[in-house]
């Protein structure tokens, strides 16, 4: 019986051991625990950086990180969510790996589209760590300084849509680890500095609209992993390099609006990666297609105003992803091909302002949307497509034989809107116009000028032609996005305008992203004042990224260019929604007048959003500077013959008073010559 205790006492200590064991255990799992720290925090320095930058931008953490009042916690900790997620902007990523992971890093910051102004502040170049820098879409300013050079583990940096000046630091040479880097849409001056061409890691820049000037350099040459390269609207200068060509990775070549010199190099035929190309404006010598060939990843080609001579070849029907092609102004010739009106892929061809000649092709497949083949030599026949509905089709200025199902189906004008605009020509009707762009009629209670209506909706290949007969209007141009429910070719705004008593007049305007002309019919010859008024309404003014746009555009009268590069809201002194006005004289010798907006290429592409870049005209008014001998009437084109028959009506009235008068004078006379007789 003793045995039992005994043994209940030898189980009783070997539970007692068991517990000091596990309790050992833990306690060194505690220890363990505490030293490797399992709520890391931001390092004390950059935390002290980031809160005083945001404290300066007037900005705070969102809820998504920040969450124990460490910086490096929440969100902000681990790979998703990701620093481009709507919940982290403004947002930071950590990584706390350091010190045996007690200590975190800051690796990303995102401030995007968030209104942010003043230069960058001084603690931004302590957060070395960071590999990913976002503060796009701001009105940041100033200068960059040369400590960006403190970034070296830099891979993604975003400073485009600023309002930075000065050079480009060459300092950007030093991150060498850069895969993208934005730096357009800002106010930078001078060249691109050679330093840039030591980033040989990098995929995309941005820096169309930057603002700098002068050749590409040659140690761009380096940058053989490039992949999107947007250099549009800068100046650039000289030729454009030929080792472009060996960037056999790009994927996209913006070069709209620069001044390089001709011709295109062959060796872009290595760009079979390529799936959008954007040239324009290359001067002097003779490019050619030919290149073009091999490239069948195309998609989006625009080779406008360069030069570009030859006929148009074949083989664009191989290339079978191409879906937009704009060889507008240049200098080609010869027929247009029926396999490229029949390609597969192609829903806009814009080919205006050319030679081509002879017939339009007599077929096109179904996909085929928007045409533009104005001002060409193109006659013959118009064949049976082009009465098909929902196809945008310009045919002005051609030598076409437009018969009454042609003047049925198509819009109103054509025939007047031929080569040498015929109609009126010799038999003037008309010594003046007055235009409403983009919006209704409007009569002026200062200047007693009534300004006809233009609301017609016009879009991508479009003319129009206005009731009377008066005025035309043919708009050509495609924006980067094309929105069909929403065609960005009318601007309007409930602001008043400044400098003027008829704001009315300026509230509404039409607007192009290509080229935009009007056209005054039956004029009688002799010299003329064309005024043209204007009104920046889509940028305005503020300390915001949607104020960083600029828009330029050319203005030609009767053929010659008046303006280049015109700037509205530079012309008013830096103020939008403004009026002001400029008169340029003109010489009317074949009963028409033409006035011509023209975009070359310059201006933003995206803001305040795509496609506000080209003209925008609010109104027009054509006066001659001589004594008009016509009775200026206004005559009806159409079936409705109102205008016409009060015209003859208010003539056989006027006829019979003369008649009367006549008859009157007859009787006075023979009465006084009874008269004198009888004396």
């Amino acid at each position: 019986m003793a045995a039992v205790p005994e043994r209940r006492k030898i189980v009783s200590r070997w539970q007692l051991w068991r517990f000091l064991l596990v309790i050992a255990v833990d306690l060194v799992g505690l220890v363990g625990a505490q030293s490797n720290n399992p709520n890391p925090t931001t390092d004390p320095a950059e935390a002290r950086a980031l809160n005083a930058m945001f404290a300066r931008w007037g900005i705070s953490a969102t809820s998504a990180w920040n969450t124990t009042g460490d910086a490096c916690s929440g969100a902000a900790l681990g790979d998703i969510p990701t620093i481009t997620d709507p919940r982290m902007n403004p947002g930071i990523k950590c990584d706390c790996s350091a010190n045996n992971s007690s200590l975190c890093h800051i690796t990303a910051l995102r401030v995007f589209d968030q209104d942010i102004g003043g230069a960058l502040p001084d603690e931004l170049w302590s957060l070395t760590h960071m590999t990913d820098l976002n503060l796009g879409r701001n009105y940041l300013s100033g200068r960059i300084p040369p400590s960006i050079g403190n970034l070296s583990r830099m891979e993604y940096l975003d400073l485009g849509v600023n309002d930075f000046s000065g050079p480009v630091p060459p300092q950007l040479g030093l991150l060498t680890n850069l895969l993208s880097l934005g730096i357009g849409i800002n106010n930078f001056s001078g060249p691109l500095p050679h330093e840039l061409g030591n980033l040989s890691r990098l995929q995309q820049f941005f820096i169309g609209s930057g603002g700098v000037s002068g050749p590409i350099p040659e140690t761009f040459a380096n940058l053989q992993n490039m992949q999107i390269f947007w250099g549009h609207d800068i100046d650039l200068t000289g030729e454009i390099p030929a080792f472009i060509g060996n960037w056999t990775n790009l994927l996209t070549l913006r070069f709209q609006g620069n001044s390089f010199q001709g011709p295109i190099p062959s060796s872009f035929s290595n760009l079979i990666l390529l799936n959008e190309l954007r040239i324009s404006e290359v001067q002097n010598i003779n490019s050619s297609l030919d290149f073009l060939a091999n490239l069948t990843s195309l998609s989006n080609l625009i080779l406008r105003n360069n030069n570009i001579s030859g006929s148009i070849p074949i083989f664009f029907n191989r290339l079978q992803s191409l879906s937009l092609l704009d060889l507008s102004f240049n200098n080609l010739t010869g027929r247009i091909p029926d396999e490229l009106f029949n390609h597969v892929a192609l829903t806009s061809i814009f080919l205006g302002n050319n030679s081509l000649s002879g017939m339009l092709p007599s077929s096109k497949s179904d996909v085929l949307i928007f045409i533009d083949v104005s001002y060409n030599e193109l006659s013959g026949t118009l064949p049976s497509w082009t009465r098909v509905r929902n196809l945008q089709l310009n045919l002005v200025a051609n030598n076409f034989d437009i018969d009454r199902s042609d003047i049925r189906d198509l819009p109103e004008g054509l025939r007047c809107l031929k080569r040498n605009f015929p109609c009126h020509r010799g038999s003037p009707i008309y010594s003046d116009f007055s235009i409403k762009c983009g919006g209704p009629k409007y009569s002026s209670s200062y200047s007693r000028i009534v300004y006809e209506g233009d609301n017609e909706t016009l879009g991508p290949a479009t003319y129009y032609m206005e009731s009377t007969g008066r005025w035309a209007v043919s708009n050509v141009g495609l924006p980067a996005i094309y929105e069909e429910d929403n065609p960005v070719y009318r601007a309007s705004t409930r602001s008043l305008i400044a400098n003027t008593i008829d704001s009315e007049l300026f509230q509404t305007a039409r607007i192009s992203v290509g080229s935009l002309r009007y056209y005054g019919f039956g004029l009688e010859n002799g010299p003329y004042n064309v005024t043209l008024q204007f009104a920046e309404i889509v940028i305005v003014t503020g300390r915001s990224f949607w104020t960083l746009g600029r828009r330029r555009f050319d203005i030609y009268v009767q053929g010659n260019l008046v303006s280049r590069d015109f700037d509205i809201r530079r012309e008013a002194g830096g103020r939008p929604l403004y009026a002001l006005s400029r008169t340029y004289p003109a010489q009317v010798v074949n009963n028409y007048l033409e006035i011509h907006f023209f975009w070359a290429g310059k201006g933003t592409c995206c803001v305040p959003y795509f496609g506000t870049y080209g003209p925008l005209i609010s109104a027009i008014q054509a006066t001659p500077n001589f004594l008009p001998t016509v009775a200026n009437s206004l005559l009806n084109r159409g079936p409705n013959h109102t205008g016409l028959i009060v015209v003859v009506f208010i003539g056989v009235v006027a006829a019979i008073m003369l008649s009367l008068a006549a008859v009157i004078f007859i009787l006075h006379q023979k009465r006084k010559r009874s008269f004198e007789d009888e004396d």
